[in-house]
């Protein structure tokens, strides 16, 4: 069986790398990679570490580019490699303009398309924006299913998609758990040094904020609330790598620059953010795979985002939703740093998204299929 994995942002390929590893370990099986380019220094990155070679590389990233131009550019850019290749299946993941075009294509060729990590639904069609409506738009052009929980096939029976569903964890607990076996065997040496300035006696708080339905006064709300933890909290280091999009960096830089334990970096490489992460004390997000991610280190996740696809974490206990208000940011914030045994509870509960066997899974129902 012939498998052409389409992606194009960091995310993605995090998710997938697993994946194709798995697929191209099994002789029965051949694997064509392209990547779209959506993003691209961090998607190369995440390639290089995981040692995954595309074949093809559509190269799409673009100074300013909108969701028209990714759109239409990433759809004509597949139609010669699927004449091509001829691929028996094609392979997307998760809500990204890439996964929803990979799974129109495939439909256009008539050629069966996997979704990985379908039926995550936030019930607001405009938050996240676009996610929301790539990646229902992708689950109802797709063949087979692969949820990640119970909750996710619950949301695909809602919409009735029934056939060819499978709950089989989420495959960013594989490439969690593999990055970290990775930098264990190559050695921690250069982590250490590459976060010298970092004061990891303290309580270390990893921020990632970059949704683009926050931008403006929620935005500055995140911001201000980080700002004050720093200030009340002298022995935390909140450690943000910023976001590429000047929508963020300019808030960001009006609003922290200055303040002593407020560490704003460059976005970092995957095994730099999961090696970080497992060094924190916990996280403040409104990225979707560190809710995800977090968990399985026991790292309890503040979630800046009104709703969240992941409700399961927030069930488990591994996260809360704390939105863009100043006063609820605040709140929790305080309650994981002032009350141990809050923390604990946070801090223990089980990971819902799986344990590590998601790609294996994945191949062995795909191949029963042949």
């Amino acid at each position: 069986m012939k498998h052409l994995f389409v992606f194009g942002t960091r995310p993605e390929a995090i998710k997938m790398a697993p994946l194709i590893r798995t697929f191209q370990a099994d002789p029965s099986q051949e694997v064509v990679v392209c990547v779209t380019g959506q993003h691209r220094e961090m998607l190369d990155q995440v390639l290089d570490f995981f040692e995954i070679k595309p074949d093809h590389d559509l190269n799409l990233m673009a100074p300013n580019q909108t969701l028209y131009d990714i759109t239409a550019k990433a759809l004509l850019g597949l139609k010669p490699i699927l004449a091509e290749e001829k691929p028996d299946n094609i392979f997307v993941q998760g809500d990204t303009t890439t996964a929803f075009i990979g799974a129109l294509a495939g439909f256009y060729e008539k050629i069966k398309v996997s979704h990985i990590e379908a039926g995550l639904r936030s019930g607001d069609l405009y938050s996240p924006f676009p996610e929301e409506g790539n990646r229902k738009l992708a689950g109802h052009l797709a063949n087979f299913h692969f949820a990640p929980t119970d909750r996710a096939v619950n949301n695909l029976k809602l919409e009735g998609i029934i056939d060819n569903v499978h709950q089989v964890g989420n495959t960013v607990i594989d490439a969690l758990l593999l990055g970290l076996d990775i930098i264990k065997e190559k050695g921690e040496e250069s982590y250490q040094d590459f976060f010298k300035d970092i004061d990891f006696s303290k309580r270390v708080i990893l921020v990632t904020g970059h949704r683009r339905e926050s931008f403006g006064g929620p935005f500055e709300n995140m911001c201000n609330a980080m700002k004050d933890i720093a200030l009340a909290y002298p022995d935390t280091e909140l450690v943000y790598p910023v976001h590429l999009n000047p929508n963020v960096r300019n808030t960001v830089n009006e609003i922290l620059t200055g303040v002593d334990n407020v560490k704003l970096i460059e976005p970092l490489a995957y095994p730099y953010l999961i090696w970080l992460m497992n060094k924190s004390f916990f996280v403040l997000t409104d990225s979707g795979g560190i809710q995800e991610e977090a968990p399985s280190l026991g790292k309890p996740v503040l979630v800046m985002r009104d709703v969240t696809e992941r409700q399961e974490g927030v069930e488990a206990g591994t996260a809360k939703l704390v939105g863009t208000d100043y006063d609820v940011i605040m709140k929790e914030a305080k309650l994981l740093l002032d009350d141990e045994k809050h923390y604990k509870n946070m801090a223990n509960a089980v990971n819902p998204y799986g344990d590590g066997t998601t790609s294996q899974k994945v191949l062995t129902i795909l191949k029963s299929q042949q």
